[in-house]
């Protein structure tokens, strides 16, 4: 974001430690430590007033609802705009000293960018101003495309030829993945015995609020389905492991559910999948019906649906999607469009 953004304006980064190291050259960085949740608050806040007053931004963007406050201060410190970038889950978090304190700010900012429809809905009904709404959804790279991963993953991992299903994100409540492998996967592995899902990542330690699912208890679970043989976890992997991941696997499941104060604010990971030409099964669940186009990308299910999920899978490994076709779609989000917004 702040690569594309620095096209336009000049632009200093108020962020967690590290973040200098990963930032664009263009870019200034002032690092704060990140935990614990109140000493990052209070040297974010410190810093940015410090910031507005020496640089006089025309803009402060804040990142996510959670640091909206600060940028709304450093902002009235300075005259400029306030503008927050909202992802869903930092509107509907369960959690009263954050509704009470945190939410308000966000009708009092000039204006707000949501992710997806299904966010911008959210920051409507939390008392935002249409007028003030923009929706622009987050952006990705399109990797060239590397005409060995297939088989080099494969071989790496000894998964041979066999259809594979892939999941790739925090093993949170709300991915679903415990109740894919509950009541999908069973139908899936009784039409295609030969099938395998390969989980890639772990329990999140720093999610705001969010429920974890460890991978003994979809294993537990699994066992009970009798499709322990056809689950295996890799836990974090490298990007070049993830990259060649999408491109071995032949489709990608994002079995995301409806939880209360939980949202699944765009759906990421689909275009992610999408920019290494993995078509996407999932649910039709918040903002993942922007990330995924039906019947182009991958395949939209009515939630809860699990006989419908397990047959558009079984449909996609029959009849697989063609490449070209979603990484154009996938093309539509590249960074560059993110760029082009007025803030």
């Amino acid at each position: 974001m702040a690569q594309e953004l620095n096209r336009r304006y000049q632009v200093h980064v108020i962020a967690p430690t590290g973040a200098e190291e990963q930032a664009p050259e263009q870019v200034d960085v002032t690092e704060v430590a990140l935990r614990p949740l109140w000493r990052f608050l209070l040297e974010a806040v410190i810093q940015a007033v410090i910031q507005a007053r020496r640089l006089r931004p025309a803009v402060v963007l804040a990142g996510s609802g959670l640091t909206a406050p600060l940028a709304w201060l450093a902002a009235r410190v300075c005259g400029a705009r306030a503008v927050v970038y909202v992802h869903g889950l930092d509107i509907v978090v369960p959690n009263r000293l954050y509704r009470a304190l945190w939410r308000p700010l966000l009708r009092r900012m000039d204006s707000v960018i949501a992710n997806s429809h299904a966010t911008a809905a959210l920051a409507e009904g939390a008392g935002v101003a249409v007028s003030r709404l923009r929706i622009v959804h987050p952006g990705v790279e399109l990797p060239e495309l590397d005409a060995g991963a297939r088989e080099r993953f494969r071989v790496r991992y000894g998964l041979g030829d066999v259809p594979l299903l892939l999941s790739v994100g925090r093993l949170t409540a709300r991915k679903g993945l415990r109740e894919f492998v509950a009541d999908v996967l069973p139908r899936i592995v009784a039409q295609r015995p030969d099938v395998q899902l390969l989980v890639i990542g772990d329990v999140p330690k720093q999610a705001l609020f969010a429920e974890g699912q460890t991978p003994e208890s979809i294993r537990e679970v699994a066992r009970a389905a009798g499709v322990n043989g056809h689950v295996r976890f890799l836990g974090t992997v490298s990007e070049t492991d993830l990259a060649d991941a999408y491109q071995a696997a032949d489709v990608f499941v994002f079995p995301v559910r409806e939880v209360l104060g939980d949202i699944e604010g765009f759906g990421m990971v689909a275009i992610e999948a999408a920019a290494h030409g993995l078509p996407t099964v999932a649910y039709a669940v918040g903002g993942v019906i922007d990330a995924i186009g039906d019947g182009v990308s991958g395949r939209l299910i009515q939630f809860g649906d699990h006989a419908d999920f397990a047959e558009a899978v079984l449909e996609v490994l029959d009849h697989p999607f063609n490449t070209k076709q979603i990484r154009a779609y996938a093309e539509q989000f590249a960074w560059g469009r993110f760029g082009e917004i007025d803030l």
